[in-house]
């Protein structure tokens, strides 16, 4: 029989060190990271960043930081030894990017290290060379004031790890993706990256964010952005930058979070983007966000993982309605309307206009908001929701017998208006389609078949909210035949027809008659709405679940609303008057804009007056 027992031993320090090392430094990335958020701490106002081959064989970092003091140059590279904390209280109010004081430990133990550095007090630097962890020499050095860290030979002593590195390409992106977002966080910094030799992007350091996301994103997304700047309880402030709701993305690359300075992954951000935008987008689709949000140290915890890339909040619940209320309050500008993008090949001459013609607006007009205070949106956003009735809890299911549903359309919020809809002056009607107006500086185009199907959800959602939906009496009933899937789910979609004001009853197996009809809706609509919304109660899935209930209805009501239908005058301003009255006016349920903005100045740029 095999002897299992095994004896128990102490590690020696410098394959305990490697080991240990793998929870910081996994990728040449994770290196500068450590290295670029300690300059941060020292107070740099410069910082260069060189890697080779992705960082695998040469990466260095330069700062112009306090330094480090010559007697403590070795100590600074001994596990847990740091400067940022000095006892355990000191963890509930963390200001500084670093302070686990392992980094340099870590980063020593798989490479080729050398550190210059030089402090304003001291005469000379210091140089240190350590390999794999080892002290190979420590001298005096002529040095300017700061720290310059060179990292060489990434994992020679440990090729396990060497081999799970992706190719060079693959390791610069994440090491440029990585550098560019600190970039835009510290606008007072000036940064300057340096791949294979070749500068990539250097920014000026003088506090601009826009500029910042101008050199090192793009220049033309940052001309887009919304800014804006609130405060909020506890302390909160933020700062963003966002996208209008036509200029969106495929996935959440492009949504960078940073909390008290630190880039981080939050859960909690994204769903208040999400929630900002939630009806003014399509599924799928996601808008660019850089929000920079400050914080009690006191109310966070950013020691939760090594990397330092996860925090939490005392009260989530709180940062994301500020965070989410901020956003949509930013979105309210008439800038946030879609518009009409005009690409100009050149630039026409400058031309005077006529004293008493408004002036073209600024490139960046919208930028000079003003702070506003978010805790009193809040204050009134919580007393709206106290007047919002609650779910209708209790569903017709028969004459005498309800049913419960816990049931809230994923849209019942209202938006904030730019402007009100039913202010615009109808001129015309364009391809039987797209309804034009004027109004101010600006001219309109309204989409009639996405502005009626807003009307249509929104009027059958607050029906089945309310309880009270007027009816209309059919003389002459519509029969509707379900399919097996749906007909064995009948008591549930059938008391969710009731509550939106449908009389309907079972007429034999897997047959329905409809005695009566919503008032909103004519004949042709009740019909197109209830073939499509069986169609889709077919499909696999519980009836009773939020989500699938609410992308129901929102693809029902697409196939009822009226298309290319020729609309009158009366009917055009009744239909404003209905789109005025919508939480959401300016998007279809399935996130198209209802409305085209184009202003006075973008007509002219087309004429090229």
């Amino acid at each position: 029989m095999r002897n299992t027992q095994r004896h128990i031993f102490q590690l020696p320090q410098v394959l305990a060190d490697r080991i240990a090392a793998g929870e910081v430094v996994d990728r040449p990335v994770s290196i500068v990271k450590e290295l670029v958020e300690n300059s941060i701490d020292a107070g740099a106002t410069s910082i260069v960043v060189e890697i080779r081959n992705g960082g695998k064989t040469y990466l260095r970092v330069t700062d112009n930081g306090c330094g480090i003091a010559s007697e403590e140059a070795e100590l600074a590279f001994s596990r847990h030894a740091t400067s940022k904390i000095h006892q355990l209280s000191d963890l509930d109010a963390i200001e500084t990017l670093g302070f686990r004081g392992e980094a340099l430990a870590s980063i020593a133990a798989v490479s080729r290290t050398e550190l210059v550095t030089k402090t304003e007090e001291e005469r000379t630097g210091t140089y240190l060379l350590i390999e794999g962890g080892r002290i190979a020499d420590h001298s005096e050095k002529g040095a300017p004031v700061g720290t310059t860290l060179v990292v060489r030979d990434l994992f020679y002593n440990t090729p396990a790890r060497l081999k799970f590195l992706k190719n060079d390409n693959v390791e610069s992106a994440r090491i440029i993706d990585l550098v560019s977002r600190i970039a835009i966080a510290y606008t007072g910094i000036r940064f300057r990256f340096i791949n294979n030799g070749n500068t990539l992007f250097s920014t000026p350091g003088k506090g601009d964010r826009r500029t910042a996301i101008a050199t090192v994103f793009d220049p033309h997304l940052a001309k887009k952005l919304i800014r804006t700047d609130a405060q909020g309880p506890d302390g909160l402030v933020l700062e963003a930058y966002i996208s209008p709701p036509d200029l969106t993305r495929p996935n959440r690359k492009n949504q960078i979070f940073f909390v008290n300075g630190r880039n981080i992954s939050s859960r909690i951000l994204e769903e208040a983007v999400s929630e900002a935008y939630r009806a003014r987008m399509f599924e799928g689709r996601f808008p660019v966000a850089f929000l920079f949000l400050k914080a009690d140290p006191a109310f966070t915890d950013v020691n939760i993982h090594p990397n330092k890339r996860e925090i939490r909040f005392d009260n989530e619940k709180l940062v994301k309605e500020f965070v989410t209320a901020a956003l949509q309050q930013a979105l309210t500008i008439p800038e946030a309307v879609p518009s009409i993008r005009i690409r100009e090949t050149e630039k026409p001459a400058p031309e005077e206009r006529p004293a008493e013609t408004a002036p073209r607006p600024e490139p960046f007009a919208f930028e000079k908001q003003e702070q506003m205070d978010i805790r009193g949106i809040l204050r009134r956003r919580r007393a709206e929701e106290e007047k919002i009735p609650e779910p209708a809890g209790d569903i017709i299911a028969a004459e005498e017998e309800r049913v419960h549903y816990d049931y809230a359309p994923s849209q019942q919020e209202s938006v904030p208006h730019p402007f009100e809809i039913d202010e615009l002056e109808p001129i015309g009607i364009l391809f039987n389609e797209y309804i034009l107006c004027s109004g101010g500086d600006a001219f309109y185009m309204i989409d009639q078949h996405a502005a009626h199907e807003r009307v249509f959800y929104e009027q059958f959602v607050d029906s089945f909210y309310s309880g009270e939906t007027a009816g209309q009496v059919l003389l002459e009933p519509l029969t509707l035949t379900a399919g097996f899937s749906a007909g064995s789910q009948a008591e549930d979609w059938l008391g969710f027809l009731r509550a939106g004001g449908f009389r309907i009853e079972e007429f034999g197996p897997r047959t329905y008659i409809v005695r009566e009809i919503p008032a909103y809706m004519d004949l042709k609509e009740a019909e197109d709405f209830l073939a499509d919304f069986t169609e889709e109660a077919e499909k696999a899935g519980s009836f009773r679940d939020q989500r699938r209930i609410d992308r129901i209805i929102t693809k029902a009501c697409k196939s009822a609303v009226k298309a290319n239908d020729r609309l009158s005058s009366a009917e055009v301003r009744h239909l404003l008057g209905d789109l005025a009255a919508c939480r959401n006016p300016f998007s279809c349920p399935h996130g198209r804009p209802t409305v085209i903005r184009m202003t006075h100045a973008e007509i002219d740029r087309l004429f090229k007056r």
